[in-house]
C-alpha cells in the first residue's frame, strides 16, 4: 500500500473512497482496492492509507493493508463499507473479510467541513 498508494495507477485499481478530505485535498486518508494478477489468478489488496491525512508535523502517518481472501473471479461485486467517527475512519471489506482501523488527525475537520469521494484509478477490468 506504501509503494503504490491511491493515486498511482494501475491495471485493475486503485478504486475506493476518498475520505476526511479538505476542500483542495491536500488533508485525505485514501480507502480502496488493487487486485493483482498471481500465477493466472486475482489477488485483492485493501488499503488505508494515512499518508495525507494530516498536514501536521510530527504525526504517525503510515498506510495499512492487507490481502483479502475473496475469489476476485467468482464474486462480480466486491463491497466496501467504511464508518467515519470524527477521527476514526474504520473500513470492512469484501463482506467483513477485511477490517482496517486507523485513527486520522485531519486539523481541517476542526474547523470545516470534510469531503468524501469515490475515485477509480484503474485501466483494466477482471476478466
Amino acid at each position: 500500500c506504501g509503494e503504490k498508494g491511491a493515486s498511482v495507477p494501475g491495471g485493475v485499481g486503485p478504486f475506493g473512497l476518498i475520505v476526511m478530505a479538505s476542500s483542495g485535498l491536500r488533508g485525505h486518508t485514501a480507502v480502496f482496492f488493487r487486485a493483482f494478477r498471481y500465477h493466472g489468478r486475482y489477488k485483492l489488496l485493501m488499503c488505508t492509507d494515512l499518508t495525507r491525512s494530516s498536514t501536521r508535523a510530527g504525526v504517525y502517518k503510515p498506510p495499512y493493508g492487507g490481502f483479502v481472501d475473496v475469489d476476485v473471479e467468482e464474486h462480480e461485486t466486491i463491497n466496501l463499507r467504511t464508518l467515519i467517527d470524527h477521527s476514526v475512519v474504520e473500513s470492512f471489506g469484501a463482506d467483513g473479510r477485511m477490517c482496517i482501523t486507523a485513527r486520522v488527525y485531519p486539523e481541517h475537520a476542526e474547523t470545516s467541513n470534510s469531503h468524501m469521494f469515490v475515485f477509480n484509478n484503474g485501466t483494466g477490468t477482471v476478466e
